[in-house]
């Protein structure tokens, strides 16, 4: 009677590590497409679509090379500032080196970006902490750099 109880606890517990890799691969999976969606968006200039994975909060916080931008609007005039036309913004690529949740519903992202451009190209790395929203990942701190 005790080794059926043994073989149905084990037949229970022996499947969370594999449950816990497998939300790891889809969270991993879904910041993938998300960052496939920004830079989509990017490379035909369409800012707004950019933006929309971020959150659109005051509370968003933009660490880039000039310092610390709090809030959605304000991060998107950022970007309009820096980036006025598509000759600036050029051809944008990233490459997801880390994805670390941090709890169910928040993750850590480190990778690196590539401006492709004909007045010279950009490149540098960056960390995001992304939240689940009503079930949306959502970018709420950037540090590029």
């Amino acid at each position: 009677m005790r080794f059926i109880l043994y073989l149905i606890l084990l037949g229970t517990f022996a499947g969370w590590p594999l449950q816990k890799l497998q939300a790891q691969q889809d969270t991993r999976q879904q910041i993938a497409t998300l960052l496939s969606v920004q830079s989509g968006a990017w490379n035909k200039g369409d800012l707004q679509t950019f933006m929309g994975t971020y959150w659109q909060s005051d509370s968003l916080l933009f660490i880039g090379k000039n310092g610390i931008t709090y809030g959605w609007q304000a991060t998107l005039d950022r970007y309009k500032k820096s980036y006025p036309d598509t000759t600036a913004m050029g051809k944008l690529d990233f490459k997801l080196l880390e994805c670390k949740p941090l709890s169910k519903d928040v993750c850590l992202v480190i990778g690196r970006w590539h401006l492709e451009r004909s007045i010279g190209d950009l490149q540098g790395h960056f960390s995001l902490v992304l939240k689940k929203i009503n079930g949306v990942w959502k970018i709420i701190a950037d540090h590029s750099s």
